[in-house]
């Protein structure tokens, strides 16, 4: 079963590869406590213009004829947007590009990108002469107070982006369930540079060092030196983040080795080496959300323990984690709670202890932006730009005409082998290969559903119904309709359902042989496909898709993880024992219609992401389509010693990495699929023959030799456009229309627009401590119209003290379309006192998954 609801690293899985040049600001001076300051009421992430309706139109696949994309540096993508050398760059710039924007006319894209923070190594050192200060967990807490991060946003981020705090993104829809408990803790780790160094010198001296006469920390005579990896490449903001953050780091007495490397020369460190070696101690991370996430309960898992379904070993050397903390990490990555108020108790807790934790401490969560030439429409994830949102393929276009050309340019291409197993899956690559997907995307578990990129939410786009069953009392909800959502108080797994894989036999086992006292599932889900899905849908090389392509990427998933396997590799164990902890199991109970039953403990609030259709994507959470052939083929390769999936396995064997697009991997592979040409071969034939038979095989194989002697690669899916051709040296591609698809072309062209609000707060400027208050809350449309109440999930204030304290909460009453009102009774402001005050309001509208914040400051008099 697929595992994609991830939020995924830098260089590993979904990779952002943003960063800055220039030196970092001076060493901040020590201040007094303050009050922290809340994120800053930004516009919400809008095009420049309002995108046009696309005409109705008879053309099927995409809105191109042709996409060529290559390589442009983000320096130079504005003016080769204005030059018109390239009609877009997709991939994001930073917020301190904006005035640039403005003022070279073009059109652009905001949206929240990427977020930065600073990942530590926590791992005790081999070398027991040498400290590793942040192997003590107070000391990483202590490096909250040492960092502004409204210093960083306004010097560094133009002002632009949002001080973060923690796993979850701010001022998006966890963030706004518990936004109380997340003002009060930015209040508590607010700038203070006294206050950690206090905690520090405690904490240092309790691990055996001292400070010399210059201030400087000495263990074993010798400097504490921090060797700080700082990325130098991508959008130039890491290399002045790393920067600033080196000169407090001093500031505390640290001595420190600014390492300034690309993210190729960084990864073999920070990723490939043991963190006890020592090879590093901290490194400017960046991380990109697959999509717009509505469920971040599972960040905390991912990104703070040591049995993280990341499975790096940064995560895995985090061994003193505090058993509280693990245990609320694995209740919210299981979904161990029954009730929305436990949802967000954990939450809290998760907040609260990853703060003492801090393996990584969040920086900035960043809105950026993608420049294009006036006459381009494109469709982006608000919470993560045009090359994360599934949509944007079917939606990219010339608005002053149907077809044409379209020049992309992007940060890098080809960056890692591609495959679909355990390849390549850098943002900017991903951004290519879902153009020639049917639908998907990283936040939705299956193909044949699209991603909605304003809501997070899902839409059928290959299935006929989907039903979905959860155990009575679990919140969940259905928002879009397409989904027949039920309860139940025990949900059965049928033992014939297929929940493991026995690779000696090549077999499935059944619920009923692994669980002979049977076993129960959270959630059930049930899609029927069109009854002609198999006479419509075909891949690009003009083979129709078949039952086999469904069931062979799940035995690909298990036979991998088997040491009985002629293909295992070590690497791909963590990630199916961490599946088999809650998946239950599939079954196909039809072929005609195809009907998929999925059983699972793991589930999100949201019915439409609860939607299992084991489309023939990856089953390992990375972009793109694999028919049974290519698996096939490759798999021949694999057993015969010469190729391997994995980066970890190829250098392990010291053999090539698979690439379906180029390199050494291509002869290999054409090699074998002369082989199996030749044998008719069906892989796992034990299973597989249920499915396929020997003439389809070769018919098959037959159909995708012919791709690859026209376009020269192992390429293929069934999205709106194919793959023409790849020149991985030049790093330049060529995609073109697929004809063939079976969706008209303005399938998902309503999703051209967003319903972004905007929220204004107006208020008396003076309140008696004792009085009624009333504070009037307007939200409108990005036109300037009142935004229907009935679009609006909820209204929210906040109340701080002059400490920005929290002290009072609660919901706005409508008044109106468009119209809430925020009222303090006397029973609140009896509780006052005299001072500069503050109220917030937070909008939580529907149509879109991005709330909308507004602040006023009032005098309260006695």
């Amino acid at each position: 079963m697929s595992q994609k609801r991830l939020m995924l690293v830098v260089g590993l899985v979904v990779a952002l590869s943003m960063v800055l040049s220039g030196c970092g600001p001076s060493t901040t001076a020590t201040s007094a406590p303050a009050a922290t300051q809340a994120p800053a009421a930004t516009a919400a992430p809008a095009a420049t213009e309002a995108p046009t309706q696309a005409p109705p139109t008879t053309r099927h696949g995409g809105w191109l004829d042709e996409i060529d994309y290559s390589v442009v540096g983000s320096d130079s993508a504005i003016s080769q947007v204005q030059a018109g050398a390239i009609d877009l760059f997709s991939f994001n710039l930073a917020s301190q590009e904006l005035d640039a924007l403005k003022k070279a006319g073009v059109g652009y894209s905001q949206f929240y990108g990427g977020y930065y923070d600073i990942m530590f190594n926590a791992a005790d050192f081999k070398d027991t002469t040498v400290l590793n200060p942040f192997a003590d967990k107070k000391i990483r807490e202590a490096m909250n107070w040492a960092i502004d991060r409204n210093y960083v946003n306004q010097e560094i981020y133009g002002g632009g982006s949002l001080p973060k705090f923690f796993a979850i993104t701010t001022n998006l829809v966890d963030y706004t369930g518990v936004v109380d408990t997340a003002r009060a803790l930015e209040t508590k780790y607010a700038f203070n540079l006294d206050k950690a160094k206090e905690v520090v010198t405690a904490e240092m001296g309790t691990l055996g060092a001292t400070a010399g006469s210059d201030g400087k920390w000495q263990f074993n005579g010798k400097p504490v030196n921090i060797i700080f990896l700082i990325r130098s490449d991508g959008d130039g903001t890491r290399k002045p983040l790393g920067d600033y953050v080196a000169n407090q780091m001093e500031a505390l007495g640290f001595t420190v080795d600014r390492q300034y490397k690309k993210s190729s020369e960084a990864s073999p460190i920070w990723i490939g080496s043991d963190p006890a070696d020592g090879k590093w101690n901290a490194y400017t991370a960046g991380w990109l959300s697959s999509g717009l996430t509505r469920d971040e309960k599972q960040s905390f898992s991912q990104m703070y323990a040591p049995n993280s379904i990341q499975s790096m070993q940064f995560l895995t050397a985090n061994t003193k984690i505090d058993p509280e903390f693990q245990k609320v990490c694995d209740d919210l990555n299981a979904g161990n709670f029954t009730t929305l108020e436990q949802r967000h108790d954990l939450m809290v807790k998760a907040m609260e202890l990853s703060m003492q934790d801090s393996l990584q401490v969040w920086v900035i969560d960043q809105q950026s932006f993608a420049p294009y030439a006036k006459n381009v429409q494109v469709t982006y994830d608000l919470a993560s730009g045009i090359e994360a949102a599934a949509m944007n393929p079917y939606n990219m276009r010339f608005t002053d005409k149907e077809g044409g050309a379209m020049k992309v340019g992007t940060n890098d291409l080809f960056t890692e082998p591609w495959n679909t197993v355990n390849g390549d899956n850098w943002i900017w690559d991903t951004g290519v290969m879902r153009a020639t997907m049917t639908g998907s995307d990283i936040t939705v578990d299956s193909g044949g559903i699209m991603g909605d990129p304003y809501t997070g939410l899902a839409w059928p786009q290959r299935i006929d119904s989907a039903e979905v069953t959860v155990q009575t009392g679990l919140p969940v909800q259905q928002t879009n309709g397409w989904v027949k959502l039920s309860t139940a108080d025990k949900i059965d797994v049928p033992p014939d359902t297929w929940v493991d894989w026995d690779a000696k036999t090549q077999k499935f086992v059944t619920a009923a042989e692994k669980f002979p006292d049977g076993t129960t599932a959270k959630v059930k889900s049930v899609v029927v496909f069109p009854k002609d899905l198999f006479q419509t849908v075909k891949w690009h090389d003009g083979a129709p898709l078949s039952v086999a392509d469904f069931v062979m990427p799940q035995i690909e998933f298990f036979d991998r993880a088997s040491k009985d396997s002629k293909i295992y590799d070590e690497s791909a164990v963590p990630n199916v024992e961490a599946n088999l902890q809650y998946n239950k199991g599939f079954r196909i109970t039809s072929t005609d219609p195809l009907t998929i039953e999925s059983y699972s403990d793991l589930y999100t609030s949201d019915a439409e992401l609860d939607v299992v259709t084991l489309w023939p994507g990856s089953a390992w959470g990375l972009a793109g389509e694999q028919g049974w052939d290519v698996l096939a083929v490759s798999n021949l390769a694999e057993a015969n010693g010469e190729l391997a999936f994995s980066p970890d396995k190829a250098d392990a064997q010291k053999v090539e990495q698979t690439s379906w697009v180029g390199g050494p991997s291509l002869d290999i592979m054409a090699k074998h699929l002369d082989e199996a040409i030749s044998q008719s071969y069906i892989p796992y034939a034990p299973t597989m023959s249920q499915f396929l038979t020997a003439d389809q095989a070769k018919a098959r194989y037959t159909a995708l030799k012919d791709w690859y002697t026209a376009h020269g690669h192992f390429w293929v899916g069934t999205g709106p456009y194919f793959l023409d051709k790849v020149f991985t040296t030049e790093k330049t591609l060529t995609l073109k229309n697929n004809t063939d698809f079976p969706d008209l072309a303005d399938r998902w062209a309503k999703f051209s627009s967003q319903k972004m609000a905007t929220a204004a707060l107006d208020g008396p400027a003076q309140v008696k401590v004792g009085d009624t208050a009333t504070f009037d809350v307007t939200v409108t449309l990005p036109d300037g119209s009142p935004y229907a109440n009935a679009d609006v999930a909820a209204v929210k204030y906040l109340l701080y003290d002059p400490t920005g304290a929290v002290i009072s909460t609660g919901e706005a009453t409508a008044a109106g379309d468009g119209h809430y009102q925020v009222v303090l009774g006397p029973d609140v402001t009896g509780k006052l006192v005299a001072g500069s005050d503050k109220v917030e309001v937070a909008v939580v509208p529907i149509p879109v998954a991005i709330p909308s914040y507004a602040s006023l400051d009032f005098v309260v008099v006695p």
